[in-house]
This record gives C-alpha cells, structure tokens and sequence, in this order.
C-alpha cells in the first residue's frame, strides 16, 4: 500500500536529509522533500501523509516535488523513480558527448535537496557511481573558505570536477578572486534554474569558465537543454541543444514545449486529485517563451522570458526578465552599486499595464542620485519598455533555487502602494 513521508530538510545537514531520503525510497514510499522551517506543508499533503494514499496514485517509490516559482503560483508534481534515473542518464550520455566519463566525475553541490536543481546532481552520482559532495550555503558565501575546503577533498583535480550553480551564486563567486580560482578549476559548470543576464555570461565568458548555461524543470526531472563550454566560450549564447532523448517544439503564443520520457507522470491538485501534465499528444506546454535557431537534430534554444510573466503595455507584449538583463548590462557599465533589480507590472488606466522596477543596492538606500542615474539609463527606451518607478526593497532576493518568486513581491508592491494611499 502506497504512503507519502513530509522529509525536513535542513541545507545546513543535507547529508542526513539524503540518507533519510534513500531510506524513504528504500522502502518504496512517495517523499515530499520540504525546506526547513517556517516552510509549511501544503494541507492536501499533510492529509495525504497521515493516510494510505489513494488508490489512483502511481505505484511508488517516488518523489513529489514543489514547482512553479518563477511563474508566481505552486503546484506539486510526482515523479516515479524511473524519471529520475532516465534524467541522470541522459545527463551522463551528454557528459560523455563532451568527453568526459560521468562515472569518473567529481560533483560539487550548493543546491538545496527539496529542489529538483539539488536533488538531481545527487541523484545522477547515486546513478554514475561517481563522487559527491554537498556544499552549505554557509560556505558559499565565503570563497576563500570554501576554496580551501574543496582543496582537501582527496579527488581534488584527481577527477573531472562538475558542478551546478543558479546564477546569483554564479555572480557572488565572480565578485571575489578566490571565487573566480575555484571557478576555474570545473571542468563543467551547469549554470540555470533562472536566466543567465547577458552581463553575467560576458563577466564568465572573460574569466574562460567552463560554463554550460542549460534549461529545464521541475516537471522534466531537471535539465533537458545544455550548452557546451566549448560553445560557451566559443562566444554562443542561449541554452544549447536538447539533451538525448528530449523533443522540443513551438507551439501558440511562442510557447516552448517539451516531450521526453521523464515528464512527471501526474500533477497534484489541491483537493488531492491527479491531472496530466502533458497534453493527450505528450507534449508538455511550458510557461517560457522560446525560439529556436539552427535546424533538427542541431536546434539552438533561447528562452525570451515567462509567458506568465509578459505584460501588455499599450499593446506591446513586454517581456521583464529579457529587460532585467539588459538594465543589468547597462548598470554593469557604470559602477552603481546594485544587488538585484525585479521588474514588475502594475495596472495602470491609460497603457493597461506599467513596469515598476524594485532594486535593492548594495549598502543602505543606495548613492545619492542613483534612482536618477537608473532613470537616465533606460531613458532612450520605448515607453511600454521603460520602467515609470523605481522603487528601493531592501529585502528584495530570489529563491533558494535562484528563482523570482514574482507574486511575493507582486504583493510586496501593493502594501507598500496601499500604505502611501493611507
């Protein structure tokens, strides 16, 4: 009889989450792997979990896992064994593509295990036979410390190094001469869970990092595109081509869709019901705008942004995450001291929909004239483009998973509009 384990995991002690993991799995339950606290569990699960599952479940073992921040609303996804051992495999056939022997690897881990970008580089170890290591959260946020720690390790430049970062790490490790040597010292590094600024790539490009920028999901068990570094450093941009055993196509709206064998077999609903994530054909609809350059087997993806997350402004579809990249490369030429940037749609009577930009500087309310400065950056913009407020959001950061978790500070914007109303 199939039963559903809530595993707490702490990023702190992700060894000990990873084996109650495994043993969960050993014994053929379904586990919802959650962050630590204060995350809650969704009700539908801590009904589920206190029960035999229905019998409508897919036969177990697997994992249920949380998607959907980007687009601003959550849903529960399940994944049977079987997808994430197909992912790592074609993970591995693409590693081997570029040369190197996936068993033979050394994988550095910074990402959280209750998501699927950390779940899968352990999960692809346990599958390759190669080594592992987690990296705290703690520690990446000191790259002398964490330098001198990975130098230890006994397989250090003994084994082809890869490793998977979201790029907010990607950019705090670049910051700092010590960051940059570790950096240097990957042969692979899977860069994505949210789009790679232009200025990032640039920066990345410059310091000869083996970068390979990939695309995927929650929902595909992980990565389905990826971008050579060869390529990469060859000066290509975009996510690169489908992995093995991935199919992608366009579909209405400039949708991407994806069709593969690891789309998770079922979405959880609310009231515990189960609906397809794939359409009757297989395909699966993403909420990513997409296009392709090349041609099949060679195709070339780049994402444009959300769907989800367009807005129409004056009968323009604009796209915010394409003009976060860009305001970051603009600001990247002048020095302002800023530390994130999130563009957001309001209603506005005249246009439909206006953009406000939330920043967060580097130190305090930021340098005397900076919104002026930001303001005079973009002023040659079109209008629908062009932010008409900046606003300073002190707290302002993306997931753990280095996603924008667009309806938290959707909502963060309208208390503060609703407060300067009363």
């Amino acid at each position: 009889m199939e039963t559903l384990t809530v595993l707490r995991c702490d990023p702190a002690r992700q060894n000990q989450a990873a084996d109650s993991l495994k043993l969960a799995i050993d014994q053929g339950a379904w586990v919802y792997p959650l962050g630590p606290e204060p995350m809650a569990v969704p009700p539908v699960l801590e009904r589920l979990s206190s029960a035999p599952l229905p019998q409508a479940w897919p036969a177990g073992p697997g994992l249920v896992m949380s998607t959907g921040g980007s687009s601003g609303s959550r849903s529960l996804c399940l994944h049977p064994i079987a997808n994430l051992d197909r992912s790592a495999d074609s993970c591995g056939r693409w590693l081997a593509g570029i040369g190197l022997e996936p068993g033979a690897t050394l994988v550095w881990n910074p990402l959280p295990l209750h998501h699927v970008s950390g779940l899968m580089p352990w999960w692809r170890v346990r599958r390759w036979g190669a080594e592992h290591s987690w990296l705290s959260p703690a520690l990446m946020r000191q790259p002398e410390r964490l330098l001198n720690h990975c130098r230890r390790h006994p397989f250090w430049r003994k084994r082809p190094m890869v490793l998977s970062l979201v790029p907010t790490q990607l950019r705090r490790l670049l910051s700092h001469p010590a960051g940059c040597t570790w950096l240097r010292a990957m042969d692979v590094i899977w860069v994505g869970g949210a789009a790679l600024p232009a200025d990032l790539a640039d920066q990345a490009c410059q310091a000869e990092l083996c970068l390979s920028p990939c695309y995927g999901a929650t929902e595909t068990a992980a990565m389905v595109t990826a971008l050579t570094p060869v390529a990469f450093l060859a000066g290509t941009g975009g996510c690169g081509s489908p992995l093995p055993g991935v199919h992608l196509r366009l579909v209405q709206d400039g949708a991407l869709a994806v069709q593969c064998d690891r789309l998770a077999v079922a979405r959880l609903d609310a009231d515990g019901g189960l609906s397809s994530v794939a359409a009757a054909d297989g395909w699966w609809r993403t909420g990513d705008a997409a296009e392709f350059s090349g041609s099949a087997p060679e195709i070339h993806l780049r994402i444009l942004g959300r769907l989800d997350g367009a807005i129409q402004s004056g009968g323009v579809t604009v796209f915010p995450g394409e003009l976060e990249e860009r305001i970051w490369l603009l600001v990247r030429g002048t020095g302002l001291p800023i530390d994130a940037v999130l563009l957001l749609g309001v209603e506005n009577v005249e246009w439909g929909e206006r953009l406000v930009a939330l920043v967060r500087w580097t130190a305090g309310d930021g340098p005397i004239g900076g919104f002026d400065a930001l303001r005079e950056l973009v002023r040659d913009w079109p209008a629908a483009e062009r932010p008409m407020d900046w606003i300073h959001c002190p707290d302002l950061q993306s997931s753990p998973a280095g996603k924008w978790e667009r309806s938290r500070w959707q909502n963060w914007l309208a208390s503060q509009q609703l407060g300067n109303q009363l």
